[in-house]
């Protein structure tokens, strides 16, 4: 009995986020098929209740609702903490933001490249383009309609699976011999009155052809765009301070401070919003990111593959084939419009005011203005003043991609001993192009300087004329004229079309041999050898003018966007082990070992134990200890230069903090310049895993799980301590730009011309850094804000091992069913309580503790309640998040001040994000053998996102979401 009530337990408890399967299920069956299952190799063997597995099976899936693999693992408490666990809703048309039309899964919240995924039992390509450098398996690639089941183990698999499985596994099981034919369709949508529309119809067809079976498979999906501005709560910003001074272009420009003569930003008299105070007493035309932002990108897919299962002679031959394409489009806020050089202010003619002349000649902004000398790429001296703006369009990317995998496996018997060898060929590739927002730099200033011809070239200056080898010269592009066509035209003629294109392959062999080893205490111990060899190949290429190159001083020819430039490929061989000994009629004992060899970094071997204990049919105690390892992602190895943002943390050091932070403990992100690592050292990681699994009756069943992680050697960059470290090595501090092939922090040129008390300049050795400060702010007397060593662009960081984190808590699943006359009436529970995240700040030794922060809630869990009748069930579910602390550690002092005077900091001077609890509902309605109704309705009460100020969302997109009351209708009709 045990056996049976274990795998109700498993499914039951570990659904109850999706809906529930009943353990009624497995009561019909006194004979239960053992096969390999998700966290080991070992087949025939009875592991059930030995591992804390959670399955998604095929009844789960339809009654979710989900139209993706993310939708239908988002509400797992395993997927929550943290920001590992990404949808569309936070792609971006930037390459710091993640891919436009791209997903992925990330098991207790340590980061998408910290969780393994199979199909099958095997690897899947990751996608080419990376969520910064962490490689991922984009879960939309994987069509749901193929999926019968999902295996999720959270827990260090890697003496089983080899790398990437630090967090754990997530096995996608694909449907086999199936027979006859089904097919479903929904659509779902909002009742808000804007159209956030979604549509999915799929077919799945098996049949059996001969002793062997086909079962081929098609899915296509479509979803439409979700904007801030479509939920009223969204639409507006958080914060009146968290306005930026850069204005769109057709709301006007503001006068840069610096050409102003009283010293503060001037708005344009044109400004159509209502001009904004800002902390120094100015008005300005503010920009709020709100009005461009994205809360889901729309999305299309469109996949199809088959499974086929033959016998040939005495081998079982297997062979599975998908292929899919997805299509999806992602925005930033419209790009900030900069010098050529990137600083800020631009210089435009100072005809550009003439606009506001007055009808006698005179002109009431420019007598407020200093008109200064600048140079024009042409070489040409002319007069103007520095603006401030940003471009109209968001940035918006197009992403096309295309994902294939082939594998194809043959299984017999020696003797009594079972063999498997199969092979694997996955490929993922993606194409990616700007399609409006993004400007070429030189043109722009070209036209704004008129030296910009109309076939986009630059005109030459003979000393007395401008000329254009091709083309006409074109008028000046004004940006303080509104509503003009022909002005528009000549800015469209510096917009810009950068190209991505990147391709991730996997080519594996695997082999693998299972059978009865030796007889312990009148005992079988089972065990498992094998062997795998893989080759894994990466590229991600930008186009010339979105990378950053030394010819151009690191500059992108486009404003506002680059990209990731990396190549990289391995070869991995490995060898591994696995052992189940029954030491008594009720104490088993599980042993695993993997030893990995990788051409690029070198080898690791990775153990694992496990003990189960069963005193009674109903009970099984299980614990195991593992250790699990992460090799650098291809990106990591291969990234020649990723444009991006650092950000260091000025309170996790005081050097920093009083050098570059004004003594403050903020958080400050600057442009810069990632750099791969050939001497990167694998991630290590140490799981230990104690729980119980008990089910007193056929109607009960729980689950508690502890479990621990010791994560170390994290890979990422780390400004901070490279910061530190420059106070003291001369050879990281570069005036201007770092120069090709070295590394450091690029300081303003300024910066050069002032000495320490000794006569050093910030580039010799022995320099005192805290007295170049001083001496810079008595020379140049910089605003109050800026009282710090002013840093120019494009930092080089290389990528490091950066540091270790530990994190604990407790998984408790609970299920009870009540028989009744009318059916069966089910409560279910499934939660996860932290205990402990930890880890060390960049940069600092100081370990900051997570659990309660932004976006690491300390509870997560769900709770139903389910009927379920001979032909209709109901289910009434509540998802759970607990409270955290809002991240407002980087907002501006005025953001800071604003929330002190609406009353929403404690006395600790913190906002806490309050706990959220949604309620969905589903049902569905058998109309007979072959048709099947459903309907689920999400945030039944239309519950608002709770109010956050770190994210200028003004929600953690994340932990919660924006949508209100949703629906989702759909059918299923089998022949």
């Amino acid at each position: 009995m045990f056996r049976q009530l274990t795998i109700a337990a498993a499914i039951s408890a570990s659904l109850c986020p999706v809906t529930t399967v009943y353990a009624q299920e497995n009561d019909e069956s006194t004979n239960i098929e053992r096969v390999e299952i998700t966290g080991s190799r070992l087949k025939g063997v009875d592991l059930e209740g030995t591992i804390p597995l959670t399955v998604l099976d095929q009844d789960a899936i339809k009654r979710s609702g989900a139209n993706t693999i993310h939708e239908l693992l988002k509400d797992l408490s395993v997927f929550k903490g943290g920001s590992g666990t990404f949808s569309t809703s936070e792609s971006g048309g930037t390459s710091t933001s993640t891919p436009a039309g791209q997903s992925a899964a990330s098991l207790r919240g340590m980061g998408p490249s910290a969780t393994l995924t199979l199909i099958n039992g095997r690897r899947v390509a990751p996608s080419s383009f990376a969520a910064g450098t962490e490689n991922f398996v984009d879960v939309n690639s994987i069509p749901l309609a193929a999926i019968e089941r999902i295996d999720i183990l959270a827990t260090g698999a890697s003496a089983v699976y080899g790398a990437d499985a630090v967090a754990g596994v997530i096995n996608y099981i694909l449907k086999d011999d199936f027979e006859g034919a089904e097919i479903n369709a929904s659509l779902g949508n909002s009742f808000n009155s804007h159209d956030e529309g979604k549509k999915q119809l799929n077919l799945v067809y098996g049949t059996k052809i001969g002793d062997s079976n086909l079962t081929v498979f098609a899915d296509i999906y479509d979803r439409n765009a979700f904007k801030a501005t479509d939920r009223d709560y969204t639409a507006s910003p958080s914060l009146v301070n968290g306005y930026s001074y850069l204005p769109k272009l057709e709301n006007s420009p503001n006068i840069y401070y610096f050409s102003s003569r009283d010293g503060n930003e001037l708005p344009a008299p044109n400004c159509k919003t209502e001009l904004v105070t800002t902390e120094f007493g100015e008005q300005i035309c503010a920009y709020y990111p709100n009005q461009d932002d994205y809360l889901d990108t729309p999305f299309e897919s469109l996949s199809t593959g088959f499974m086929f299962n033959s016998n040939v002679g005495e081998l079982d031959w297997h062979t599975d084939f998908f292929y899919s394409q997805t299509k999806s489009r992602a925005y930033s806020s419209p790009s900030p419009i900069n010098q050529i050089n990137d600083d800020d202010g631009p210089f435009i003619l100072e005809d550009a005011l003439f606009i506001y002349d007055n009808a006698d000649g005179s002109n009431d902004l420019m007598d407020k203005l200093y008109i200064d000398p600048f140079d024009t790429q042409a070489g040409r001296e002319v007069y103007g003043f520095g603006f401030d703006a940003r471009f109209n369009a968001p940035r918006t990317v197009e992403v096309e991609t295309k994902n294939f995998r082939l594998v194809s496996s043959l299984a017999g018997d020696i003797g009594d001993w079972g063999w498997e060898s199969g092979v694997t060929f996955s490929r993922s590739s993606s194409e990616q192009e700007a399609i409006d927002g993004v400007y070429n730099r030189y043109q722009f200033h070209g036209a704004i300087t008129g030296e910009l011809c109309s076939d986009g070239t630059l005109a030459s200056y003979d000393g007395e004329n401008l000329n254009c080898a091709s083309g006409d010269l074109l008028p000046f592009y004004n940006p303080f004229v509104q509503g003009d066509a022909a002005n528009d035209a000549v800015l469209a003629t510096a917009q810009a079309r950068p190209t991505r294109s990147g391709e991730s392959t996997v080519y594996g062999w695997d082999a693998n041999f299972n059978g009865e080893l030796f007889t312990f205490n009148d005992l079988p111990a089972y065990a498992s050898f094998g062997v795998e060899a893989r080759r894994e190949e990466l590229s991600d290429i930008p186009s010339l003018d979105s990378q950053a190159r030394p010819e151009n001083g690191y500059l992108v020819d486009v404003f506002g966007f680059g990209s990731s430039l990396s190549e990289a490929d391995r070869t991995q061989y490995a060898a591994f082990a696995e052992l189940n000994v029954s030491l008594t009629d009720q104490v088993e004992l599980q042993a695993a070992g993997r030893y990995d060899h990788y051409d690029d970094f070198g080898g690791t071997f990775n153990p694992k134990i496990g003990l189960s204990y069963r005193p009674t049919d109903s009970l099984v105690v299980r614990g195991s200890w593992s250790t699990s390892f992460r090799a650098p992602s291809l990106t990591q190895a291969g990234v020649k230069l990723r444009t991006t943002q650092s950000t260091f943390d000025c309170g996790a050091n005081q050097s920093v903090s009083d050098l570059y932070c004004m003594g403050d403990g903020t958080e400050v992100s600057v442009n810069s310049l990632e750099l791969g690592n050939k001497n990167l050292k694998a991630e290590e990681s140490e799981a230990i895993s104690i729980g119980f699994a008990w089910s007193p009756s056929v109607d009960t069943n729980l689950t508690v799980d502890y479990w621990q992680f010791d994560h170390e050697e994290v890979i990422d960059t780390n400004m901070t301590a490279v910061l530190d470290r420059a106070s003291t090595d001369a050879s990281l501090r570069h005036c201007g730009i770092v120069p090709q092939g070295q590394q450091g922090i690029s300081y303003d040129s300024e910066l050069c011309e002032i000495s320490d008390n000794s006569g050093l300049n910030i580039e010799q050795d022995g320099a005192n850094l805290g007295e170049i400060l001083e001496n810079y702010i008595t020379e140049f007397n910089p605003r109050d804000d800026e009282l710090f060593l002013p840093l120019f662009r494009d930092h080089v960081i290389p990528l490091e091992n950066t540091g270790t984190q530990t994190l604990a808590g407790i998984d408790i699943k609970f299920d009870h069913r009540f028989t009744l006359s009318g059916g069966d009436l089910t409560f279910a529970f499934d939660g996860t309580h932290y205990l402990e995240f930890e880890r060390n700040k960049p940069g600092s030794d100081a370990i900051e503790k997570l659990i309660g922060t932004y976006r690491y809630p300390e509870n997560i869990g769900r709770v139903s309640i389910d009927w379920e009748a001979q032909s209709y069930y109901l289910n009434l579910g509540a998802n759970y998040t607990s409270s955290y602390e809002d991240d407002i550690e980087g907002l501006r002092g005025r953001q800071i001040d604003e929330l002190d005077e609406l009353g929403e900091l404690d006395s600790q001077g913190n906002h806490q994000v309050d706990d959220w609890l949604v309620w969905d509902l589903s049902a569905g309605y058998f109309v007979n053998d072959a048709l099947a109704i459903r309907v689920r309705i999400d945030n039944i009460f239309d519950k608002e996102p709770p109010k956050l100020y770190g994210s200028s969302r003004g929600f953690d997109s994340i932990n919660h979401n924006a949508f209100g009351t949703r629906y989702t209708l759909s059918a299923s009709y089998r022949f």
